[in-house]
């Protein structure tokens, strides 16, 4: 009796994969996992530990299997740039420009915040995916629906993102150079600058000390809002 070969299986049995095995625990695997585990590395270690064997390590599985889902490094971080984004909750217009330029700066910022070391992905990459342009969609509507010409339109948009995304990076990364928030620090920062011997420091030094996020942040986008207004007025008389 001739013993059958072992690739003569009944076609009702799956053949074995003449590849090799899968990379381990690629079966588990999905862009969201991925994503979430990116998230974590990026929470724990901060943006620079991010990489295809940091996160295969978070999840447990061989690197090469990540290469299903994303296209390397610059893939894991548009991924979960894009991951961040999609959580937006944008506001629908209402006509008020000045109103509805606020409530998206406002909606980006608590955004942003919630995951402080992976904010300089959203606010530094550029993204061609609909959760990268679903803000800057909604400026532009903002602006068009206002009357804003087109290409003043995106000059506008342009001067409201550099003023959003400059003044978040501050908010998160800045050094003393722009103050502190505690009390001991203050102090501390007010007497050197008082002894800097820079008439001009000495006399703003109470000011200068102190660096209060919130208020910052509420100046500088309406700063930025009353300009654009004002542009959008003008580009628009009635």
């Amino acid at each position: 009796m001739t013993e059958a070969r072992p690739d003569a299986l009944p076609d009702a049995l799956p053949r074995p994969n003449r590849r090799g095995r899968p990379p381990k625990g690629a079966a588990q695997l999905s862009r969201e996992s991925i994503v979430e585990a990116t998230l974590r590395v990026v929470d724990a270690e901060g943006v620079s530990a991010v990489g295809m064997r940091s996160v295969a390590r978070s999840l447990g599985v061989d690197a090469k299997s990540l290469y299903n889902h994303v296209e390397g490094k610059d893939g894991l971080l548009d991924a979960l740039a894009e991951h961040i984004l999609g959580g937006l909750a944008l506001p629908e217009p209402t006509g008020d420009v000045r109103r509805d330029l606020h409530a998206i700066a406002r909606a980006f910022r608590d955004r942003a915040l919630r995951h402080p070391e992976a904010a300089s992905l959203v606010l530094t990459r550029q993204l061609a995916s609909f959760e990268g342009l679903a803000p800057v969609a909604t400026v532009l509507r903002v602006l068009r629906g206002a009357g804003c010409p087109t290409g003043e339109a995106v000059h506008l948009l342009r001067v409201l993102l550099a003023t959003l995304i400059g003044t978040l990076l501050r908010e998160l990364s800045a050094g003393t150079a722009f103050g502190v928030g505690d009390n001991a620090g203050i102090a501390a920062r007010q007497e050197a600058l008082e002894r800097s011997g820079f008439p001009v420091l000495a006399e703003v030094a109470p000011h200068l000390a102190r660096f209060d996020r919130e208020a910052e942040f509420t100046y500088a986008v309406s700063f930025a809002i009353d300009a654009v207004v004002t542009r959008v007025q003008a580009s628009n008389p009635r």
